[in-house]
């Protein structure tokens, strides 16, 4: 089932043995430029910034042998979703819609940010048009397939889909990406990657192609946490103060309301599995009813803050070129079209009541627990070509990630299938401005998943 393994081992690592001098920077960059142009990574990027990441490779090279203490991410291949700006590009959002429109005059906060960190940007992901959706399809552009299966071409998860598998590719060691409503930890779950949605003030949204500036969020995903957690640091321009702790006497709390309905077979056993693990490394799993979690399709309507907002910044092409953009997508905007102000207003009200009581629920657990998704990552030609089968999918994909979204809460999705398995992920979330905290406890939670703390 299981595609080759040909993911790039961890920052870490990889700084370990460009040390010893086994790899260079510049030899790391040139394979995964290379390897970007093969069969398994077609539609994963929408332009290559060939010659800008060898620049930056071979950078870091020369600064490491003249005793230069490199940044982390200095010299290392990593991916931007094509919703950021860089400075004399055209940011298309995974459209042909905007190909017409003026080019970006500055790079985004948090390209300029990777840049500044001497990052080898090797080019721009693929995504979902505008960012609306969470299967990850994109009729434009092609659909990047999942690298988890060898034999089924599978979706990939969306809207951060190229992000996610130029990471499991080894094209990157970490994708930049956005997560609206799970963009991020969506791909990331139906990947087998570490995705890491930080409090949405955290990074800056300037230079960004908004879906919803409600809930827009400036994340990546990578291979572990402690990789996400080093992008993380970069794009924010300050690292998280993570106080590291033992998986023992952790205070996890599983909801039973809404997230745990319909999971299927692999992700119920995978669960199942993570939670006995968890629990024999002296973790205190704790069931709550978190009925809140049931009312949020009630208060984010009529339209939700993702069609309102989309449609506010795309009334004008909506108007004009229509016929350019995916079906699925326009039908989704267009339902913001109807909504009042009184209901826009109304929806941030309920939101605010909301999240507070769910912040009162919350006190005294380290962290909620659950699947991030309850599906495997279903065949694309299923959802390509049946647009009731397509909804279905994307809301089941959507459900769990976006109470957090809704909630303005962080949270980390981490792989927990068998080796055997397509790939689960396990949700760890908070609410927020806990993102230094929340972090300590998914990587306290890897180490148990990975064997290290069980």
């Amino acid at each position: 089932m299981s595609m080759k393994n040909t993911a790039l081992p961890r920052i870490e690592v990889l700084r370990a043995q460009i040390r010893r001098g086994d790899t260079t920077h510049e030899a790391l960059v040139s394979r995964a430029l290379a390897s970007a142009e093969l069969p398994a990574a077609r539609h994963v990027f929408t332009r290559l910034h060939a010659d800008a990441a060898l620049a930056a490779a071979r950078h870091a090279d020369a600064a490491l042998k003249a005793g230069v203490q490199l940044p982390p991410l200095a010299g290392l291949p990593l991916s931007i979703k094509d919703l950021y700006d860089v400075a004399g590009e055209t940011t298309l959002a995974g459209s042909v819609a905007c190909r017409d429109e003026p080019p970006a005059a500055a790079d985004a906060p948090v390209v300029a940010r990777l840049r500044q960190q001497s990052a080898a940007l090797v080019g721009k992901t693929n995504m979902t048009e505008f960012a609306f959706s969470g299967v990850g399809i994109n009729p434009h552009h092609g659909t990047p397939r999942n690298a988890a299966d060898a034999q089924v071409a599978r979706i990939p998860g969306g809207s951060s889909s190229g992000a996610a598998v130029s990471v499991a590719l080894g094209l990157a060691v970490a994708g930049l990406g956005s997560d609206t409503g799970g963009s991020i930890r969506i791909p990331a779950a139906l990947n087998g990657l570490v995705g890491f949605k930080n409090t949405q003030a955290r990074v800056p949204r300037v230079g960004a192609f908004e879906l919803s500036r409600t809930l827009d969020t400036v994340c990546a995903m990578a291979r572990c946490v402690d990789d996400c957690l080093l992008v993380d640091a970069a794009i924010a321009d300050a690292p998280l103060a993570v106080r590291r702790r033992p998986a023992a006497g952790l205070r996890l709390a599983v909801p039973q309301t809404l997230v745990l309905d319909g999971l299927d077979a692999t992700v119920a056993h995978a669960f199942d599995r993570a939670l006995q693990r968890l629990s024999r490394a002296g973790v205190l799993v704790e069931s709550i009813p978190l009925t809140e979690l049931a009312e949020i399709g009630r208060l984010n309507a009529p339209g939700g803050f993702s069609s309102v907002e989309a449609f506010a910044v795309h009334r004008q092409r909506l108007a004009t070129r229509r016929a350019e953009f995916d079906p699925r997508v326009a039908a989704r905007i267009a339902l913001g079209e109807p909504v009042s102000a009184a209901d826009y207003i109304g929806l941030h009200d309920r939101r605010r009541d909301w999240i507070a009581r769910v912040e009162t629920r919350l006190q005294g657990f380290d962290a909620l627990l659950c699947p991030t998704v309850p599906m495997v990552a279903p065949p694309i030609a299923e959802l390509a070509a049946s647009d009731e089968a397509f909804f279905r999918a994307n809301g089941l994909l959507l459900r769990n990630t976006f109470a957090i979204n809704y909630l303005d809460g962080c949270a980390f999705s981490l792989p927990c299938q068998a080796p055997d398995e397509l790939p689960v992920g396990l949700m760890l979330s908070s609410v927020r401005g806990d993102d230094a905290r929340l972090a300590a406890v998914a990587l306290a939670v890897e180490a148990v998943l990975e064997g290290e703390g069980a």
